[in-house]
This record gives structure tokens, sequence and C-alpha cells, in this order.
């Protein structure tokens, strides 16, 4: 078994994860970084194009921010969103120092003027996924940060205070043999959850972090939010990443030219119809790529496919404040996809840079805020293993059963991307009656140890996000309740979730309420942000 003490642990080497842990060493803090898979070449960013939302200070990143309010549904936060901004703004400068090019916008990174949903347009910065992640991998370990691939994490540690001290997993890469670190704080980073329905990268994506955290008394936000889908072409690999249909002109079966484009395509497959892409509208690259395996029918259209992209592309997660993206328990800190997006999105997807500035930012925040708890902790005491559900030596339920039956109630559009009380219900029903059997039931050694954890975050998730559905009586960005198809004034809240044997719900009561931005607020000085200055090359 592997032992190792150091003073911050990150948990996931995701563009957040990678974020955090340079951060967190720029602070003078020890730092080691385990990952699922392999920290650069893993999860949905390796896998596509990844946008940033950058926009210098002035009259643009204020109408930006105003802008983004509006259109989550009045649910974010103006101050956050300029803090985001300004962060970003800065570590897209570092990138340039430290030599990565932004491809199409120059060595500075400069906004590029991108169309949003309200036919506005938004600065962006687009980067190639791969490279964004080979470059950080390499940030990483010039910080001196220890990384660990392949070794998931099954169960946090905490001490007799409470306080998270640690984690432990397994190595896959070694006979699945234990490791321990034993650290001074946590940043879970391990991204969102997309029930593995198939998406390119979204395989370690099984809510593994949530749940974790969620054992040992984290609280979450925004899990009505999770129903994000996205378009991908109809193929047997299904390592095709959804971006690039975007811009693509949508056809039904007959041929005639789908008008309000992802909602309308998303009904039509809901009803059974097949849908296609144009192939002329693709980037070139992927259309040598579908001609040559035969893809596009005779007059160059590709089929396409509704897949989930959950609480990835979607908005849900741990519940983090202040300016060091702590959570609710002690020593615990978030960033990127694994924490609530809310402030910065409200009540619609980060497709659109939001969600990758927000990792970025609440990297570096969670970095340095673990950082400084570390240091000022200092010597820990004993620590314990939090239990976990699907931990058992032996097991007794089949992983594939607990799996399958969260698909079915979370996969499907009249499940997750249409809703009401009557189907809603139905799902809480099947779900909460798997749960005391998986919990109990799922375990096993070797890779069945980490298959049953899996399935258990995965049914957890799934319970999180329609027990918030159910209390969310109204229609508010993503979510769609056909039985509430308006939004409701006094639904401007929201919705903290929680619990694993009993799911609770109840409204934010902790956040004050925002009004609309007339004037947007000047972001403070770059010297006043935390962790702002400049990281080391």
């Amino acid at each position: 078994m592997t032992e190792i003490e150091t003073d911050v642990l990150v948990l996931g080497g995701g563009p957040a994860g990678a974020w955090a842990a340079v951060s967190a060493a720029a602070s003078g803090a020890a730092v080691v970084l385990v990952d699922k898979g392999r920290c650069g070449s893993s999860g949905p960013t390796a896998f596509g194009t990844t946008s940033l939302w950058n926009i210098s200070p002035g009259p643009a990143r204020d109408d930006a921010v105003r802008h983004a309010y509006a259109h989550g549904g009045g649910l974010g936060d103006p101050d956050r969103m300029l803090r985001v901004l300004e962060e970003t703004h800065l570590r897209v400068e570092q990138l340039v120092r430290w030599g990565f090019r932004f491809p199409g916008t120059g060595r500075r990174g400069a906004g590029s003027a991108k169309p949003s949903a309200a036919g506005r347009t938004t600065p962006c910065v687009r980067l190639d996924g791969a490279s964004y992640l080979r470059r950080m991998r390499r940030s990483v370990l010039d910080a001196g940060v220890r990384v660990l691939d392949h070794h998931p994490a099954l169960q946090l540690l905490v001490d007799r205070d409470g306080v998270v001290a640690g984690a432990t997993g397994v190595q896959q890469h070694n006979r699945f043999r234990s490791w321990t670190v034993r650290a001074g704080a946590v940043v879970v980073a391990t991204g969102g959850c997309a029930f593995l329905s198939g998406g390119a990268g979204t395989n370690v994506d099984t809510g593994d972090g949530l749940l974790l955290a969620a054992e040992a008394g984290a609280e979450l936000s925004g899990m009505e939010f999770s129903n994000a889908y996205g378009l991908e072409p109809m193929l047997n690999s299904r390592m095709i990443p959804g971006f690039a249909l975007r811009a693509a002109t949508l056809y039904d079966e007959s041929g005639a030219v789908i008008i309000g484009h992802r909602s309308a395509a998303f009904a039509a497959i809901a009803d059974g119809r097949r849908v296609y892409a144009a192939l002329e509208d693709l980037p070139y690259a992927m259309r040598c790529w579908l001609a040559g395996r035969g893809v596009p029918d005779q007059i160059g259209r590709v089929p396409v496919r509704a897949v989930l992209e959950g609480t990835v592309r979607g908005t849900g997660g741990l519940s983090v404040s202040g300016s060091d993206c702590a959570t609710t328990v002690a020593g615990l800190y978030g960033a990127g996809d694994v924490t609530t997006r809310e402030a910065i999105t409200g009540a619609v997807s980060g497709f659109g840079g939001h969600g990758g500035s927000w990792a970025i930012a609440s990297g570096v925040w969670a970095g340095a805020g673990a950082a400084g708890f570390a240091c000022r902790r200092g010597r820990r005491g004993p620590v314990g293993a939090v239990p976990g559900a699907g931990l058992n030596p032996d097991a007794r339920i089949d992983p594939r059963a607990v799996v399958g039956l969260v698909q079915e109630h979370t996969l499907p559009l009249r499940r997750s991307y249409w809703r009401s009380a009557g189907s809603l219900r139905d799902s809480i029903g099947e779900l909460d009656s798997m749960w005391p059997g998986a919990e109990f039931g799922l375990g096993g050694s070797g890779p069945d140890r980490l298959r049953a954890r899996q399935a258990a975050a995965l049914l957890a998730v799934a319970r999180w996000t329609k027990y918030s559905a159910l209390a969310r009586t109204e229609s508010r960005g993503m979510h769609r309740r056909t039985d509430h198809p308006a939004a409701a004034a006094d639904w401007r809240v929201r919705l903290m979730s929680g619990g694993l044997e009993t799911v609770w719900v109840r409204p934010d009561v902790r956040r004050p309420e925002v009004e609309e931005p007339a004037t947007v607020q000047r972001a403070p000085a770059a010297a006043d942000l935390t962790a702002a200055d400049p990281l080391p090359l």
C-alpha cells in the first residue's frame, strides 16, 4: 500500500485540478495530485475544443455580465462573474508566458466574437483541449507537484474533529492495491457526472467526487440544472465531440430544415424521428474522417443522436462559498465541474466559455484556499476513512443492474429533458428502492470495487437530480417542467440538496437577494483577488 503525507491533495487532473495544484504549489504548499485517468489526457476537455470566457476590462465586460445574469434566469452572482472574468484574463496571460499559443487568436489569446443563444456576441477564446491539457500537465510537474495517474479516489479521510484530512483509493495499474494520502486540506476536482452516456471523454465522469464529498457531509446546489444534452454523430465509436455539431444545419427525416435547432431537434428525436446534420457544416478534419467510414448518406447528411451530458455541461454540483471555494465541510474545497456553477451561469449551461473560465478561476482559488488552510491547521492527528456506499468486501448486487436502472431514468429525453411531477415521482420511487440494496450490496475487490463505487455514485447523483427537479415547480433555463411551463418570480432562488439514505432539498437561505445589475461594479484590483499574482514559471 502506498502511503504519502502532504499539505494539499488534489483529486482530479483536468483543467480545474491542474490549476488548483499549480496554485497551491505557488502558495508554498507540498502538493499531490491523483487522477482517475491520466492527468493531461483524460476527461471531456481532452477530446474537443475548450472555450474560455475571456474579456478585457471595460464596457464589454460589464455588458457580458448583464447578459449572462439575464440569460441565466437571475440566479447568477454579478460580483462572482466579474471575479471569474478577471481571473481568467490573468491566467490567459499566464498561459502565454508559459509559451501556450491560442489558435486563431494570436499569442495573446484575445477574445473572438461568438454568437450566443440570444443572437448577441460574446467574446470567447477557443483552444484545443488536448494541447491545453498537455501544457497544464507540464506546468503541474514544473511546479513540483507529485502526480499519481490512474489512482481513483474512493473515500475521504477525516480527523477526530471531522476535518477532511486526505483520501484513499486504488491503483489501477498496480493490481488495484490501495493508496492513502494524508493531507492538511483536499481539493475535489473530479469533474461532473454524465451517467456513462457515451459522450466524448465522459467515461471518467461518474460522480465519484460528488458522492465521497456528500458522505463527508458536503451539500450540493443546482442539481435540477443537470440535464444538459448534446448532439453527436450516430456512430459505433462514441468518441466524437458534440461541439462540432453546434453550427451545423439540422434536417429531419423528410429533408426539411429543423427550425429552432437544438430544442426542435431534441423534440424530433424524442418522438422517434431521425435527425441529420449537414456534412458540409462540420470541420474539415471531421468531414474527412466521417466520409472515410461511410457515415454520410448519399446527399451528404450525418445521422445524429441526443447524448446526456449531465452535470458536465450542466450546472449543478457541490456548493462552494467565499473567495476560496470552500465547501460546507472543513478542509474540503471544490473546483471545476464537480461544483455548482450557478453563480456564473445561473440556470443554463456553461458551454459558451463560462465553464472553462470557472475551471480556471475556481481551481486557482481552491488551490490557494486549501494551501492556506493546511498551513493554519498545522500538524494532523489520527484520521479515519469516511464510510461509503458500495465498498463492501463481498458483492451481492451486480453493478450493471444499478447502472442500467439509473440510465433508464436519466438518459432518455422523456426522463430528463422534459419533466413532470408524474415522471419524476416514478423515477424517485424506482431509484430510492434501489439505494438500500446498492449501499450494502455493492462491493468486491480489484476492478469490481471501482465499478461498484461508480455505480453507487451514479445512483446517488440521479436521486439528487430528481428530487431537486421535483422541488422546483417552474421552468427556468435548462430545467423544463411540462406541468409548470413558465418561470415563476418567487422561484428565483437556489436549491440546496444532500443526503443519502434520505434525500433532502431546501432553498438556500444563506444567499441574499441579488438584484439585476443596472450598472456593474468594477472587480477589485488584481492584487486584491485570491491568488491573483502571476504564478511562477
